[in-house]
């Protein structure tokens, strides 16, 4: 299927937000709402926003809020049919490499601990456990694990 993209990554723009809705809701069993990355986008001066583009339309994207040294990925997602191509990883790498372009030392970010597909990209790019988040996700009250990477 990705024999013939040809893929770019950019920063998320508020024209994105149609596609980034159809990224979010074939991703999440509790979607953000619009108006939760308009507020991002508009209002937030921590966040930073990436896009995956093919062919003029976002096919995935991922966010992280960078405070002081601090990185904390707030999401990250891929339509289903572009996942397993290693534009995951990519995107990872990216939003890590902005981070540590902006200062940051360390990042983290909260899994559900059922998400092993996920925890297993993570632990590739260095993440380690750092802990448990108990009944973090409210549709299911299930537990989140909480990794973080040392960038320095």
């Amino acid at each position: 299927m990705m024999a013939n993209h040809t893929v770019m990554f950019r920063t998320m723009t508020l024209e994105d937000l149609d596609d980034v809705m159809e990224v979010e809701h074939a991703s999440f069993t509790l979607p953000w709402s619009r108006e939760a990355f308009y507020n991002e986008l508009v209002n937030n001066q921590y966040a930073v926003y990436l896009v995956i583009e093919d062919r003029g339309r976002v096919v995935g994207y991922g966010g992280q809020w960078i405070i002081l040294d601090e990185g904390h990925i707030t999401n990250i997602a891929l339509l289903p049919a572009y996942r397993g191509y290693g534009l995951g990883e990519e995107l990872m790498i990216r939003m890590m490499t902005t981070a540590k372009s902006m200062g940051v030392k360390r990042m983290t970010l909260e899994v559900r601990v059922t998400n092993l597909g996920a925890q297993k990209l993570y632990r590739k790019m260095g993440f380690q456990e750092g802990g448990i988040r108990k009944n973090y996700y409210t549709d299911n009250m299930e537990d989140a694990l909480v990794m973080w990477v040392e960038l320095w």
